[in-house]
């Protein structure tokens, strides 16, 4: 059926795939993450300079 050479080849296949799957499921839970995280800090940003402007 399969050769030892071919059978080292399917598995570093999945292997490799494997990672690329779990990598791209990281990437993409990591992404929203950093966009709320950016449009969180900008927000408290613009409002402590709204506060210091009212405060003058």
């Amino acid at each position: 059926m399969f050769d030892f050479d071919q059978y080292l080849g399917f598995l570093a296949f999945l292997t490799i795939l494997t990672i690329g799957f779990w990598l791209m499921i990281f990437l993409i839970s990591f992404i929203p993450y950093w966009i709320g995280g950016a449009l969180l800090e900008n927000w408290k940003l613009k409002r402590e300079a709204k506060k210091r402007v009212q405060e003058e």
